[in-house]
């Protein structure tokens, strides 16, 4: 099977900064992203990156938690060679952190804090991207995700995001969402907190 391997300087990355579409994109909006505001954020489960990377383009200082080794040291080694590159200015808006965010997230104080657990298996029969199997067999799935989103909804100053299915379930253990934002395929479940 193919490496895994994190670029924050070209592929899908590189063409979300371009052509995204800014801060009226799902996620910032979500994040609260809006009126000239740019909160702190934590990524509380960093995976690729790629949001984080997203909303340090922005203009957002970004904390990354990772608490998978390997994914840790993937995020590691693309800050690293994205420092020195054209988005080094973006990617120096990043913090990366390794270890559990239900342990790390009350030893913080951001405004927002994202969290994307590992979605429930699809139920349809075509194949989920290969990047997002590798991944998955890297992390396997985020069984406490419900217990992250309750250590959130106490750390998080204004907000917490939990970037779930379109089609899925609520999370389980969970209060209800103050309010949701969808894209095509994800929705953004927004628990207002502050």
């Amino acid at each position: 099977m193919d490496e895994l391997r994190i670029d924050f300087t070209s592929g899908a990355v590189a063409h979300r900064r371009q052509f995204g579409g800014g801060r009226g994109q799902a996620l910032p909006r979500a994040v609260g992203m809006k009126s000239g505001k740019t909160p702190d954020i934590v990524d509380a489960t960093a995976g690729l990156g790629r949001d984080a990377f997203l909303l340090a383009s922005l203009g957002a200082k970004v904390t990354l938690i990772e608490r998978s080794p390997r994914m840790h040291a993937l995020l590691a080694d693309a800050l690293t060679r994205a420092i020195d590159s054209e988005v080094g200015e973006i990617v120096g808006r990043m913090t990366l952190l390794f270890g559990d965010a239900k342990e790390l997230l009350p030893t913080l104080s951001p405004d927002v804090i994202l969290i994307d657990p590992m979605h429930p298996e699809r139920k349809k029969s075509a194949l989920v991207k290969k990047e997002m199997r590798l991944i998955r067999q890297i992390v396997g799935v985020d069984s406490d995700a419900a217990e992250l989103m309750n250590v959130a909804l106490r750390a998080a100053r204004k907000r917490v995001v939990l970037k779930w299915p379109q089609k899925a379930d609520p999370l389980a253990g969970v209060p209800a969402a103050s309010h949701q934002i969808t894209g095509k395929s994800t929705r953004y479940d927004v628990f207002m907190v502050g």
